[in-house]
């Protein structure tokens, strides 16, 4: 990551409505050059909307931004040939085999002819589909069937590409094959930006954006959101009985979020409160404690806490209001 370099994704403003529904709400967004950027919401968050306003394929509503320095509003065909995207449903030909698909794509990109055989081969080696070249994509299964889609996004050689939730339905092993070429790619200088629901690959971003409702809610490093957005204590607890430790906890007022994982208790605490405290009470109720201990909040615990909060502020908003 060039921290000199200018940034690769730079919005303000950036507004999209669908008649009177807001989809995106005057985003402010930032991406370095080289950087893996971690795009999280729930779903109709305005993720995807946010995508295709960046790469020209919708035009914003109000408000702008640059992609590699393209104006996005006066120049968005400049942008889709600059950069590479990959939408949720795959654009692949099922009647074209890997190889063909590879080529049409190298076409629609104008990769100059010379180019096109060793660019296609790199992308074989990148995406480990050696020996399947003849295969038909439609007889591919999803994990190579994604792989190929990202080939086929990047054959052109993009500085900057766009995956909209890339790993949807696909199996832990192909997620975590398509996540090491993806840090690779990065490693390498190329710009992601990736919108995802799996908590886990969140935690290997470089920066991370929370969107609700169409605004930026929280933007940073995890290690910078956990330590200075969140500030919430999460404390584990394994107890003899846990459907009456959870029923017991749920009910006390310094506990934000109670969750059940496998054989413990997940808790997010309210302002105050410590692990010693979570002992003592669940002592003082007559339950037997195994052990309690903090934890570091993960990616989740922030997603949720953070949707929860918006959540809650937007309602007092509307109640305010009537």
């Amino acid at each position: 990551m060039d921290a000199a370099a200018p940034a690769a994704v730079v919005t303000r403003g950036l507004t999209r409505r669908f008649g009177k529904i807001v989809a995106v709400d005057h985003l402010d967004l930032t991406v370095r050059t080289g950087e893996l950027y971690g795009f999280l919401g729930p779903n109709g968050a305005g993720k995807s909307t946010t995508l295709r306003m960046l790469c020209g394929i919708l035009e914003p509503s109000e408000g702008g931004g640059h992609v590699l320095g393209i104006d996005l509003v006066a120049e968005p065909e400049r942008v889709k040939s600059a950069i590479g995207y990959m939408s949720q449903k795959f654009s692949l030909y099922d009647d074209l085999t890997v190889e063909e698909n590879l080529t049409f794509y190298a076409r629609v990109y104008m990769v100059p002819k010379p180019e096109r055989g060793p660019r296609i081969q790199r992308m074989v080696r990148l995406a480990d589909l050696g020996g399947r070249e003849r295969q038909l994509a439609g007889q591919l299964s999803g994990g190579y069937r994604q792989r190929l889609a990202l080939a086929c996004a990047l054959v052109h050689g993009p500085r900057l590409i766009f995956l909209d939730e890339p790993t949807a339905g696909v199996d832990p092993v192909s997620r975590r094959t398509f996540w090491a070429v993806i840090r690779r790619l990065a490693d390498e200088g190329t710009t992601i930006v990736v919108t995802t629901h799996y908590m886990d690959e969140a935690e290997l971003c470089d920066t991370l954006g929370f969107i609700y409702q169409g605004r930026l809610i929280a933007q940073g490093s995890p290690a910078r959101i956990k330590t200075e957005a969140f500030r919430r204590t999460v404390v584990e607890v394994a107890a003899e009985d846990l459907r009456k430790a959870a029923d017991a906890l749920s009910d006390w007022h310094a506990i934000e979020e109670v969750v059940r994982i496998g054989t413990r208790l997940r808790l997010i605490m309210a302002d105050g409160p410590s692990a010693d405290d979570v002992r003592a009470f669940l002592e003082h109720e007559g339950l037997a404690v195994n052990w309690v201990h903090e934890v570091e909040p993960s990616v989740e615990d922030l997603f949720v806490s953070f949707v929860d909060k918006e959540r809650k502020l937007r309602l007092r908003e509307q109640l305010g209001a009537v």
